[in-house]
């Protein structure tokens, strides 16, 4: 919006501007070119939130050409759930203050979501009397999208770092009670944190991207990799067919396996004496089931939803599969299915 001493002008952000040929353009024409030319999504209303401009940037993000909103309710791009957000702008507004980097959601023309940042500032006339708003909205999708993977990423860091502090004092434990001296005792324990530290390594391998994509690895060598730390325990088992995994796949398995192995280690099977874990795998036609079956340890009820279940879920997800758990007396079995196609994904 553009305005000058005596009145109120409104350039029109809709169609193509060219500026004068002379030694001093105007200024209005400067100020609707860039405007037409931005980027980002340029809109005016009045104090009724009626539209009354519009730019091609508005139109890249939302959809709608301005002869389709110009002179709409500027609400046709707000979703039902943020109705409440218009009037407090407005109001705001007319205080004669400034919105800066809101970030919120609008409704394109297709109904789908955008998550966008919102600049919104009062529009003056000439005799400084506020009479509507110009808005700047932002398409910030990817920047959330980024912020929410680096939230996920801290979070599985700690959870890691937990984790394997956790593992640490089980191996120390459960060694302590096997070994019948210390040169025993430093050795099982040495070569246990090695195994451990082999299966951390082949877990975080999928956050090279590098990697992602070139990683390929029989399936039963998977499983026996996660569960290296715990082998020399005598309690594990791995049987049944043997189908190749690739790509992120591998990543993904080896974190799911990761997590349970973890889980049986603190609280299940392997936390005890006498505890055994075994896991078969069976390739049925188009799915691929792996039974994770703990025997011999105490039966863990299901505890609250942490970063470990959530972790689990999300990973479930990228691999197209399901996991359901059994609550046993004899202890956890979990059976996990796979899509066939996924594993070469």
């Amino acid at each position: 919006m553009v305005h000058s001493s005596e009145k109120q002008v409104q350039p029109d952000f809709c169609g193509s501007r060219t500026l004068g040929d002379g030694d001093a353009p105007d200024p209005r024409d400067w100020l609707a070119a860039i405007i037409e030319g931005s980027d980002d999504a340029i809109v005016s209303k009045d104090l009724k939130g009626t539209i009354q401009s519009w730019n091609p940037g508005a139109s890249r993000l939302f959809g709608y050409t301005a002869n389709e909103v110009v002179g709409k309710p500027i609400t046709i791009l707000i979703p039902q759930d943020r109705l409440d957000e218009e009037p407090a702008i407005l109001s705001q507004i007319q205080q004669g203050k400034r919105v800066e980097h809101f970030e919120t959601v609008r409704r394109r023309k297709d109904g789908s979501l955008v998550d966008i940042s919102l600049t919104i500032s009062p529009i003056r006339n000439g005799q400084g009397v506020i009479v509507g708003a110009s808005k700047i909205a932002r398409d910030i999708t990817e920047k959330r999208l980024a912020r929410e993977q680096q939230q996920l990423f801290m979070g599985e860091l700690r959870h890691r770092v937990k984790n394997l502090f956790a593992l640490a004092s089980a191996i120390v434990s459960v060694s302590a009670r096997s070994c019948a001296d210390t040169e025993e005792l430093v050795g099982s324990i040495q070569a246990r944190l090695s195994s451990l530290a082999h299966a951390h390594e082949l877990t975080m391998s999928g956050w090279q991207d590098e990697l992602e994509t070139e990683q390929q690895v029989d399936l039963e060598a998977l499983i026996r990799t996660i569960l290296e730390p715990y082998s020399s325990w005598n309690r594990t088992a791995v049987e049944g067919d043997n189908p190749v995994v690739r790509g992120k796949c591998v990543t993904h398995i080896a974190l799911l396996l990761h997590e349970l192995a973890t889980n049986a280690a603190k609280y299940g099977s392997l936390s005890a004496d006498n505890g055994k874990l075994r896991v078969n795998v069976q390739a049925e036609g188009d799915q691929v089931r792996l039974l994770w079956e703990e025997t011999g340890g105490p039966v863990p009820s299901p505890g609250p939803v942490g970063f470990g279940s959530r972790l689990e879920k999300g990973l479930a997800s990228a691999l197209s599969a399901t996991i359901e758990r059994d609550w046993r007396t004899t202890g956890l079995v979990a059976t996990i299915t796979i899509p066939t196609g996924i594993l070469n994904k």
